[in-house]
């Protein structure tokens, strides 16, 4: 039977993280060919050569996101590499300050702009027509449930999430007329490494209770949970789906 992703080669930034890594379990699984990229170059090694170790197919490539000239980089090696482009996961991206609007600092801001907002935009602007060469393609970009809506302490995370799912919107509407499909997906909090550590430390744990509370399922959802999501919105089966916010929280925006 054919795989949903059988020999699409696909472009993964924050490939060693979390979701990243499992997205990419997923997708090889369903035969994709990944480019695993991330900032953090031992982490994408692993991530790529777990894939190879399960029987799947992953190149993995360093890139800081905050440059341009490191993305369209990025974009040409997996041209030169496999001759194509099909599909992407902007994945990469960089967490809230937790501290109140009056006192976040200005570079913090600009960080969390440049890195969830900037870059997603420069992967589009790069992706597209490497895709547009060879017929169409899909892109799935991580936004989160606040792009939504809004908790405290967490202005510059909200803002540019809420600009990617804008700025998913706008991309779909220009290029949807020329077979490029592009989607986000709004996890809530996802139980990851980072979330478990938090979950121990008293200052964060009575927020996570009531995050969880939220989460209509009980439950936070697990990186692979989010990963599936964004195979199938990659793929043909999802060949309808265009401009979509897709939720995977559980039910969390609708509480």
């Amino acid at each position: 039977m054919k795989r949903m992703l059988d020999g699409k080669v696909i472009l993964i930034t924050g490939g060693g993280g979390g979701i990243g890594s499992a997205a990419c379990a997923v997708m090889s699984e369903h035969g994709a060919r990944l480019i695993v990229s991330d900032i953090d170059k031992a982490a994408a090694k692993r991530t790529a050569e777990h894939v190879g170790a399960t029987g799947g197919e992953a190149i993995f490539l360093q890139a800081d996101l905050a440059s341009e000239a490191e993305i369209e980089r990025l974009v040409a090696e997996t041209l030169a590499h496999y001759g194509r482009l099909d599909g992407a996961f902007n994945n990469a991206g960089v967490e809230q300050s937790n501290v109140p609007l009056t006192e976040l600092r200005l570079e913090h801001w600009e960080r969390a702009l440049r890195i969830d907002l900037t870059a997603v935009f420069l992967c589009l602007k790069h992706q597209i027509p490497a895709m547009l060469r060879s017929g169409g393609g899909a892109i799935v970009n991580t936004a989160s449930g606040l792009g939504q809506i809004a908790i405290a302490n967490a202005a510059e995370y909200v803002s540019a999430k809420h600009g990617v799912v804008g700025l998913t919107r706008a991309a779909a509407v220009e290029f949807g007329g020329r077979n490029i499909r592009v989607n986000s997906v709004l996890p809530g909090i996802v139980e990851t490494d980072l979330i478990s550590r938090l979950a121990a430390q008293p200052e964060f744990k009575t927020f996570l209770g009531r995050s969880k509370d939220r989460h209509l399922m009980g439950r936070f959802p697990t990186p692979r949970e989010v990963g599936e999501a964004v195979a199938w919105l990659l793929s043909d089966h999802a060949s309808f789906v265009n401009g979509a916010a897709m939720p995977v929280d559980g039910g969390y925006l609708v509480n």
